[in-house]
């Protein structure tokens, strides 16, 4: 069932060729007809990969195949597919990813454990293993390097609008490239990861480097969004350096010479978890919430989601309400140290509350015109320390509430 594009949708930028990287898109009629489902990524020998997924304790069955091939930190293939998330489907589950990545290997020339397996969609149904095998040779004889643009669609679900982002960077004197797409909508509240993102750059990284950055670019970007609290069972990133760029020799552990590449990658990451929650499934706006004065950076990050995440809070923007009550409501419930008569709150640039009680002459209009806009920013003072922190998710409204009521009509 198509759903109205989110009007906090961006449009898709050019993405240039990744040398190195061939990029294809085909249909098996998983759960979707007429549409492209599979995507799929073949990789020169030498490519390095670094991974993070979810903290689920019921990932599906490409979470655990990856994150068992992500040990060798070398890659040669990718395969991903939506409306069927293989999760909960046991030792058949298992054994779909064990023949996709052996007739993808047998296709590319490579081990099975060399390639990299992701599913998005209905948990508890069994993955058509035959259409998705037959389907692996049309596909990945279609392979080009122009095509990731087509890539960004085929990994959707009730994604409204696909997502991208490039950047550039300098290594030495050389320019790399770092291209991103990702699929992300609802169950959104990552742990590690968002749901499908998939990176790649030119650039000749060993892998443990690249895993490090990879990590620390999705603490400050996918681990600080949330659509509504939930936690994919599929939450897969994954970033392929095919070593194509002629640069200067990068050590094991990185240093400083990937100073502008870690700048590049978070850009990336950034852009890419953004769009997720201007995707949000419903979404009407975008909400950032700053949260400055706590104890810890930790402890502002668990209270901004907690802001974030309450239903409350959401409901209000999406109902233009300058409600600062249900703000302070979330801040309590986090069980982080706060103190109500330190608490401060604005929304919008305007004071509303400071020191426990509503700001004299609190004028409620720039509010209430500030919250009519699709963006909404709203910063909280805890008013006990220096920690702070920055999150970002979208209201809640009706929409929200149709999408997934009939998710698998």
């Amino acid at each position: 069932m198509a759903h109205p594009v989110s009007p906090l949708a961006l449009p898709m930028p050019a993405l240039p060729p990744i040398p190195g990287v061939r990029v294809a898109t085909g249909m098996a009629e998983i759960r979707y007809r007429a549409r492209e489902d599979v995507m799929a990524m073949a990789f020169p020998a030498g490519t390095t990969v670094a991974g993070v997924f979810t903290k689920n304790r019921c990932p599906g069955a490409p979470v655990e195949w990856s994150r068992a091939a992500l040990k060798s930190g070398k890659a040669r293939g990718l395969v991903v597919t939506s409306g069927n998330s293989n999760v909960f489907t046991g030792k058949a589950g298992r054994e779909t990813c064990a023949k996709t990545a052996e007739a993808t290997a047998k296709i590319l020339g490579c081990k099975p454990k060399e390639v990299f397996l992701a599913s998005t969609g209905v948990i508890g149904e069994r993955l058509p293993t035959e259409k998705l095998v037959g389907a692996l040779p049309k596909v990945f004889d279609a392979a080009t390097e122009a095509g990731f643009t087509a890539a960004a669609a085929a990994i959707m679900t009730t994604d409204t609008f696909p997502k991208a982002s490039v950047h550039t960077a300098v290594i030495g004197e050389t320019t790399v490239t770092i291209a991103g797409i990702a699929k992300g909508s609802g169950m959104i509240a990552p742990d590690m990861a968002t749901m499908l993102s998939f990176l790649a750059t030119d650039a000749k990284i060993p892998a443990a480097a690249l895993q490090a950055m990879l990590k620390k670019g999705c603490d400050k970007s996918f681990n600080c969004v949330t659509v509504d609290s939930d936690t994919s069972t599929s939450d897969t990133v994954l970033l392929f350096a095919t070593g194509a760029a002629k640069h200067p020799r990068v050590p094991a552990e990185g240093g400083p010479m990937l100073k502008d590449f870690a700048r590049a990658l978070n850009a990336v990451l950034m852009d890419l978890a953004l769009m997720v929650a201007r995707d949000g499934e419903g979404a009407q706006k975008l909400i950032r919430i700053d949260v400055t004065g706590a104890v810890t950076a930790r402890s502002a990050h668990k209270i901004g989601m907690c802001i974030a995440n309450s239903p409350l809070v959401k409901t209000a923007i999406a109902g233009e309400d300058a409600n600062w009550g249900r703000i302070v409501m979330a801040v309590g419930k986090s069980g982080e140290p706060a103190d109500r008569d330190s608490l401060s709150i604005a929304v919008g640039g305007v004071w509303m509350a400071r020191d426990g009680g509503v700001v004299e002459g609190y004028d409620e209009t720039p509010v209430v015109a500030h919250m009519k806009g699709r963006e909404v920013e709203i910063t909280v003072d805890i008013g006990l320390g220096k920690g702070k922190a920055t999150v970002w998710t979208c209201d809640l409204t009706h929409g929200y509430i149709d999408i997934n009521g009939s998710y698998r009509s």
